[in-house]
């Protein structure tokens, strides 16, 4: 019965030859008792069915309403209104499943986004979500293409881990311990020995550990799995779960991780423009019409498509942080203190109104920075001729600001055990890791790309809860 069915946006390609066909979607509008707005997914473009006055009972015409589902099968034909070429005589309609038109919390009408993120089980089946859920899928489908093609291992790295690889300490724990009796050791802190896994165990919040341990293997691995974190932090820009994807490849240097997230970030995006145009189209249409009620100085200099070409179209901006640190101190932006953030000088860490500056003001490109104070790094870094930078690089997104952070590993391993003994990391709690260093080390590299920043900036979504099905932030685990 089912695996008959065409779908819309296959159907939207065929010419109107009289052919019988059958349809299977959702109701959008009932205009007329006549004329049914069918809709599957598979496109944003809803598909018109026409049923015939008099042909159909009264009692099922009543039952079509806003988002119940049928199944309809009938004839193909040239379409006399306008927007469409063809439209579906109706021959039969089946209602699958009724809705209650009353009840049903998306009416045909346009809803604000924070009163569909209250509505995430249902938001799918709006035209803007509709388009950044296959964009979304499209851009993963690119990921992995695009690493395949390059000889690339894609490694599966644990989601519950023992170590912190960013030693950022905001970590979700995983236990099995009771809250009300839980065992204790002497001194009074927990004894970790009676809990599931014998240790402390927290969900990840990097593959890149155990990614090295591939590369140092394989050559080229890259991870795409879910990433943790626990910062009780909410703005737009963060979630408590969100995807990454991180490549780790031998014999590779600063600058080869620098071209290699270049490629890969063009890639990625000229795929979704040339399989997903229509998805795009629409929402830059939508972002043009919200930035019609914003100040003219609030207002992107380019539409979405335009951003997107121009990024595929140019090459990144390339410099190191201690140029950066001069450019922002010397900008009006700065001598009038624009900034919330004052530019204090070299060894203070980035905020994103300065990254934004750079990319967005400054060069109005995409910006690769590169060469960090050793200080304001992670320990995994490589330590750098002058003994006070890391080779380490951001990529800086128009609208976003960081979207990837990298680095050449440090390889050398009596180096990593000075930088390990500085930042207080025991070193018998990575000795798994330093292994890599110790039988056949060699310079290598990688980075991470959040991938719901990087469906952002495809997307022209403003907020990052918009780009996953189901945000996860503080004090908010619904769905």
């Amino acid at each position: 019965m089912f695996n008959k069915r065409i779908k819309v946006k296959e159907l939207l390609q065929q010419a109107p030859e009289g052919q019988q066909v059958t349809v299977m979607g959702w109701v959008r509008t009932f205009r007329n008792n006549q004329f049914i707005a069918l809709n599957d997914g598979s496109t944003n473009t809803n598909l018109q069915v026409v049923a015939e006055l008099g042909k159909f009972e009264e009692g099922l015409l009543k039952r079509i309403t806003t988002s119940a589902s049928l199944k309809i099968t009938g004839t193909v034909v040239p379409s006399v209104g306008k927007g469409q070429k063809l439209e579906i005589k109706a021959t039969t309609i089946e209602i699958l499943g009724d809705s209650d038109a009353e009840a049903y919390p998306l009416q045909p009408k346009k809803h604000s986004l924070e009163f569909l993120r209250e509505k995430a089980h249902l938001r799918f089946r709006t035209n803007t979500f509709g388009s950044v859920f296959r964009i979304r899928h499209a851009l993963a489908f690119a990921v992995h293409k695009f690493f395949n093609e390059k000889g690339f291992v894609y490694l599966h790295t644990p989601i519950i881990t023992a170590s912190d690889a960013e030693g950022a300490g905001e970590m979700f724990r995983v236990t099995t311990l009771p809250f009300e009796n839980t065992p204790r050791n002497e001194d009074g802190s927990v004894n970790f020995k009676e809990d599931f896994f014998g240790k402390s165990t927290n969900l990840t919040v990097s593959g890149q550990l155990e990614g090295e341990l591939g590369a140092t293997a394989f050559g080229e691995i890259y991870t795409f799995g879910p990433t943790f974190r626990a910062e009780n932090s909410n703005t737009a820009r963060h979630l408590a779960e969100f995807w990454m994807i991180e490549p780790e490849m031998a014999f590779c240097d600063l600058e080869d991780n620098a071209n290699l997230a270049e490629e890969f970030i063009k890639y990625i995006v000229r795929y979704v423009l040339e399989n997903n145009r229509e998805d795009v189209e629409f929402l830059a249409q939508r972002l043009a019409e919200e930035e019609k009620q914003l100040p003219q100085d609030k207002r992107s200099e380019m539409g979405l498509i335009e951003k997107l070409e121009f990024v595929l179209n140019n090459d990144f901006q390339r410099l190191s942080y201690t140029e950066a640190i001069d450019i922002l101190k010397e900008s009006n932006y700065n001598k009038k203190k624009k900034f919330q953030y004052p530019v204090t000088g070299w060894g203070m860490d980035l905020q994103s109104e300065h990254e934004r500056y750079l990319v967005e003001k400054h060069f109005k490109k995409p910006v690769i920075l590169m060469n960090y104070p050793a200080s304001i790094k992670a320990f995994y870094m490589r330590l750098n001729e002058d003994g006070k930078t890391v080779a380490a690089m951001d990529i800086l997104a128009p609208g976003i600001g960081e979207i990837v952070g990298g680095s050449q590993r440090e390889e050398r391993l009596e180096v990593l055990l000075e930088k390990m003994k500085a930042m207080h990391i025991p070193e018998e709690e990575l000795s798994w890791y330093l292994d890599t260093r110790r039988f056949g080390t060699v310079p290598h590299a990688g980075f991470g790309l959040g991938f719901e920043r990087m469906i952002q900036f495809v997307t022209g979504m403003g907020n990052i809860r918009d780009v996953i099905a189901f945000p996860r932030t503080p004090k908010s685990a619904e769905f």
